[in-house]
């Protein structure tokens, strides 16, 4: 209840004005919060010494109705309107008692908005204030006495996206020369519902973040992980454009919910250009002139898997590459001593039979060489295959730390609230 005295004439008339209940608006298109009060009336109570009288003269009436165009009213206004409209009341009927005591209980509706501070959307607590004051008299002859400093919360209404944590009333004044012009001003401090922004917001971002990783968890060969990569920054793109009438739009601050998806956004198109990478590895070869590099054979193959627990890969490259040409260039210049003493059918065997060995080595010459090739792609693909591994535990590091450093803080202050 806020009291104010006017002091007009010979004696002060006493003005009780109570605020109707609280119900919150959010307008998120210019970042701004509108606090709106309806649904309730504001009940001004006062003492007017030249409207009393004696019941006993007047046939026992203790009280009249009259029209409140025809009394003197208090000009109380919101200072900080929103629709341009201060009266913010009905003109109904003024109660007049027989003691002076003046009673106006008009509808009132108040409109106010406050700037949004969105730094911590959807987890963000906002401070918004009405100030109340007379709009033409000073404080010689309207003083504001505060009776009590918290705001009466029983008739507030609730609301699905906001939570009321605090309501205060505190006296002020502005000094306009030698003038003192006293105000009421009630502070509230809100704190969002974030349940509906977690489930369509946060989850699906973290779900994205997820497929993410699991990018790398995709084999190779499959031909498919570059595809996901893409469809899942495609999505993002789509998730942004569905969500961009949701978020406050603010070009000082960047909320909370926007700084996620940016690291996401980076995130995803990081894992495009690693898959594209691990991809161009996988497909390397001898042919497309690309040997492993000994320190590559020695990190990769040899090191690397046993950190990352995976199965340790077999050397490729410690097979003996024997020359099967010298024992058997010793036998051609045996047999061509022994030729001397053959016969020309056994001379013809013997070529004969040179000839087939020959072709018998190109052949395993041919195909020991096919299977050098086919194993260094094999080293290659399991080249491939650690850096999959790497990049899986470390995207999945990054993604868990970095969702858990940009919404902890909010959290901490969200849960703070509480206490």
């Amino acid at each position: 209840m806020v009291c104010w005295a006017l002091r007009r004439g010979r004696g002060p008339r006493i003005l009780a004005f109570a605020l109707p209940p609280l119900r919150v608006e959010l307008g998120t298109g210019k970042g701004q919060l509108r606090l709106q009060k309806e649904a309730g009336s504001g009940k001004q109570e006062w003492t007017d010494y030249k409207l009393r009288w004696n019941p006993d003269e007047y046939g026992g009436i203790h009280s009249i109705k009259v029209p409140s165009e025809s009394l003197w009213l208090p000009d109380i206004v919101l200072f900080e309107n929103a629709d341009g409209r201060f009266e913010g009341s009905l003109m109904t009927k003024v109660i007049v008692k027989s003691n002076g005591t003046v009673v106006w209980t008009p509808p009132a509706s108040y409109k106010s908005s406050c700037t949004m501070d969105v730094t911590f959307f959807p987890f963000d607590r906002q401070n918004c204030s009405m100030k109340f004051g007379s709009w033409t008299y000073d404080g010689t002859m309207v003083d504001l006495i505060l009776m009590d400093g918290n705001v009466d919360r029983e008739d507030f209404f609730d609301n699905g996206e906001w939570e009321i944590l605090s309501a205060k009333g505190v006296k002020g004044s502005r000094r306009d020369g030698v003038y003192s012009y006293p105000f009421v001003t009630c502070s509230f401090v809100l704190r969002r519902l974030p349940l509906f922004y977690t489930l369509f917001l946060i989850i699906p971002c973290l779900g994205l973040s997820f497929l993410t990783v699991l990018v790398f968890y995709l084999p190779s060969d499959e031909g498919e992980k570059l595809s996901l990569s893409t469809s899942v920054l495609v999505s993002l793109t789509v998730f942004l454009l569905v969500i961009e009438e949701i978020i406050p739009s603010s070009s000082k601050i960047i909320p909370l919910i926007g700084e996620y998806l940016l690291f996401i956004m980076i995130f995803v198109t990081l894992s495009i250009i690693v898959t594209v990478f691990v991809i161009n590895v996988h497909h390397r070869s001898s042919s497309t002139y690309h040997p492993m590099a000994p320190w590559v054979k020695r990190l990769f193959l040899q090191k690397l898997p046993k950190l990352l627990c995976m199965k340790d890969h077999v050397d490729r490259y410690s097979f003996p590459d024997k020359d099967e040409s010298k024992p058997a260039g010793k036998g051609k210049v045996f047999e061509k001593k022994k030729q001397k003493h053959m016969s020309d059918g056994e001379k013809v065997l013997v070529a004969f039979l040179e000839k087939a060995a020959d072709s018998i080595r190109y052949i395993s010459r041919h195909v020991k060489k096919e299977h050098f090739i086919s194993q260094v792609v094999q080293d290659w693909k399991f080249v491939a295959q650690v850096l999959d591994r790497i990049f899986l535990w470390l995207f999945l590091i990054v993604s868990v730390t970095g969702s858990v450093l940009i919404f902890t803080p909010a959290l901490k202050m969200w849960l703070h609230s509480y206490h």
